[in-house]
């Protein structure tokens, strides 16, 4: 019987090859360093099957990746001061750096900023980090404490969406004051989005900047038990929850 040709974006199929996200596997191919038999590819929405087309980023054959990857998943619980990212020409300790090497590369899913803790997800497959980074469903929760204590006119402003200095217009967001002292104000925020920086960028907006940024909560997945600095491998009923709830969608 004739093979059945399957193809993929060649995205997909980057990150699944655990390269890259699927975000920066696109970059990578508008960038001219993809070739699919020896020709450069910079269409995103070109596809090859790893059966029988021979991919390369970069100059490196990623078919054998292809062949043996076994997808693995970690929750991290991320100190301050460290990068969400997969190298740094600076040398700084990266999230990556958390994962034993020898489950192989992986990248983290969506970003928590260099001065901001609390949970990432760190994995090598491209499909589960489209449906979080993607989706417009899954909440985000932060815990979060500002300079100063801005009043109820300002914070109904952040929760119905609000204009930031780079022009980008948020989303509605759940905003609810956990406790104040003289100085300062906790609030615990939810997000179904993930501008870069975002809640930083909207407390700059009302005049209260963030002191401290904790991520407590990714869709269901909580820092329950998981000390700051701290990782685990997460469960298959955890990731096929992630991917029930899309279909549920």
């Amino acid at each position: 019987m004739m093979k059945l040709m399957v193809e993929e974006r060649l995205q997909k199929l980057i990150a699944k090859a655990g390269i890259a996200s699927r975000r920066k596997a696109e970059e990578l191919i508008k960038s001219g360093v993809v070739t699919v038999n020896g020709k450069v590819v910079t269409q995103l929405g070109a596809k090859a099957d790893p059966e029988k087309d021979h991919i390369k980023v970069e100059g490196k054959l990623i078919n054998p990746k292809l062949a043996k990857r076994q997808k693995v998943y970690f929750l991290l619980n991320k100190p301050k001061g460290v990068l969400s990212s997969t190298d740094d020409p600076k040398k700084r300790r990266l999230v990556t750096d958390f994962v034993p090497k020898k489950f192989g590369k992986v990248f983290p899913v969506g970003r928590l900023d260099y001065n901001s803790e609390g949970l990432i997800i760190l994995t090598n497959d491209g499909d589960l980090a489209n449906l979080i980074a993607s989706s417009r469903t899954i909440p985000k929760v932060y815990r979060v404490k500002v300079k100063g204590i801005p009043n109820e006119k300002a914070i109904e402003r952040l929760r119905r969406g609000i204009r930031l200095k780079d022009g980008y217009k948020t989303a509605p967001a759940e905003i609810k004051q956990i406790k104040t002292t003289e100085k300062n104000a906790w609030f615990e925020v939810t997000l179904y989005e993930g501008h870069n920086q975002q809640i930083r960028k909207m407390f700059d907006e009302i005049g209260h900047s963030v002191v401290k940024l904790r991520r407590v909560q990714i869709g269901h997945l909580t820092d329950k038990g998981l000390p700051v600095g701290q990782i685990r491998e997460l469960s298959d009923e955890e990731i096929k929850r992630f991917f029930s709830k899309r279909q549920e969608g």
